[in-house]
């Protein structure tokens, strides 16, 4: 049933782990990163409810209710993965982020709630902690393939403005591993049809999705808005992570930042040189970020066998990931080497696989069945408004409070982490909490 989702986490990591370094290598400076992934949000914004909305209504005995989303996200991601590495120009590069978040997007909310569909209550924690196990190995691998093709001979160098190979292999592998785990779930996953096809139907024919979405939203439970709260500040963090971890750690920890295009014209030697040194280190802490996906796999094994046989208390799991997560970032910042680096990541893991369990496992047990998709998706804003937040100048300008040094935004990545962490004490619904 969650199997589709490792391919969906490859498109996920290989896209957290290198599109800033691409945007680099096409001669972005750093304070234009964050602006260059505005498009990733907003997508998500857009069409993460609609997608949500239209799974709840659609229903056919050959194709089921969330797989046709599944399938459509699945080729249009493995499309834009492909092609995003041969990008010639920054706009370019741009135009296949939104285009390759976008259709993750399709793919992904509809998994959430296939869990939420499938699944009694008593075995939600349970079926999200799996999820987020296979989550976890897909990012991973993910983020170890531009160094797994080195080793079988790819370059990791660059002309002026190229793309190294071994990322272009990449990104193609993670293609058709996104396209063929989606339909490996497709095709081993059977769907409940509606319990009532009657009034299934009667309200599919009555749906507005403006008026289901404005009423969705003016009804959300006291739960879900402190569940979001505490989202906001957890996926500032982390588009933080992805936007700026390449330039902030190959500056500060590797000591090898992207040169620059004038350097290219001034001193081609000294350029080569330093591009030489950038991509290796980008290479390097691409691998380390994979570190992350590793432990959130091995935390969410262990949360396995015990929500097999246990109940889990969410909120205190949630609220000790988070902190250990943001001292993971706040540790960046004081490294004596780059040999230290995958403890950070390590940390950051706890958290990760977090986020990605415990929030849903909450809020789905305070949501009407009937509409869990929108739900998940209205819910989902909670994700991506804080990453528009974070892209139209809330990284820049916030990572101020931290100085001038490229690791800032690492440090405000921490604390924004810790906070959502203690957010957590704002749960008190016991109903919600355990399960």
């Amino acid at each position: 049933m969650s199997f589709g989702f490792m391919g969906i986490q490859f498109g996920f990591a290989l896209q957290g782990g290198y599109m800033s370094r691409i945007f680099q290598t096409l001669g972005a400076s750093p304070e234009e990163i964050p602006g260059l992934w505005i498009a990733a949000p907003l997508t998500g914004l857009i069409v993460q409810p609609i997608i949500g909305f239209l799974s709840d209504r659609t229903w056919s005995v050959r194709f089921g209710r969330r797989k046709p989303y599944f399938l459509i996200g699945a080729i249009l991601s493995s499309i834009a993965l492909f092609f995003v590495p041969y990008s010639p120009t920054l706009w370019i590069a741009a135009g296949f982020l939104w285009m390759l978040d976008a259709s993750i997007n399709i793919s992904m909310e509809p998994f959430r709630a296939l869990v939420a569909d499938k699944l009694p209550e008593s075995q939600r924690s349970y079926g999200f902690i799996l999820q987020t196990l296979i989550i976890g190995i897909g990012t991973w691998v993910a983020s170890n393939l531009p160094w797994m093709v080195t080793q079988l001979g790819f370059k990791d160098d660059a002309a002026v403005k190229g793309i190294p190979m071994n990322v272009k292999v990449a990104f193609a592998i993670g293609a058709v591993v996104f396209l063929g785990s989606i339909l490996y779930t497709i095709f081993t996953t059977e769907e409940y049809p509606p319990s009532d096809e009657e009034a299934f139907q009667k309200e599919k024919k009555n749906g507005n999705f403006i008026k289901d979405f404005w009423s969705s939203v003016t009804s959300m439970s006291p739960t879900m808005l402190k569940l979001g709260l505490i989202q906001f500040f957890s996926w500032f963090a982390f588009f933080t992570m992805w936007s700026m971890a390449t330039p902030a750690l190959t500056a500060t920890v590797y000591n090898a930042p992207a040169p620059s295009e004038a350097l290219s014209k001034a001193d081609p030697v000294a350029f080569e040189a330093m591009n030489k040194s950038f991509q290796l280190a980008a290479d390097s802490v691409g691998s380390n970020m994979g570190i992350y996906g590793l432990t959130s796999m091995l935390f969410a094994l262990a949360l396995t066998f015990y929500a097999a046989k246990f109940s889990v208390n969410r909120k205190w799991v949630h609220l000790v990931s988070l902190v250990a997560g943001g001292a993971g970032f706040i540790l960046m910042g004081f490294l004596p080497s780059p040999d230290y680096l995958w403890l950070c990541f390590a940390l950051i893991g706890f958290a990760w696989g977090s986020i990605l369990s415990m929030p849903y496992a909450m809020l789905s047990s305070t949501v009407d069945e009937n509409k869990m998709g929108l739900m998940m998706g209205l819910f989902n804003m909670f994700i991506v408004i804080p990453q528009i937040i974070a892209a139209l100048g809330g990284v820049n300008v916030l990572s101020k409070i931290f100085g001038d040094d490229p690791i800032a935004p690492m440090l405000l990545a921490g604390s924004s982490l810790v906070l959502a962490g203690l957010l957590n004490l704002i749960l008190t619904d016991k109903q919600i909490t355990r399960g």
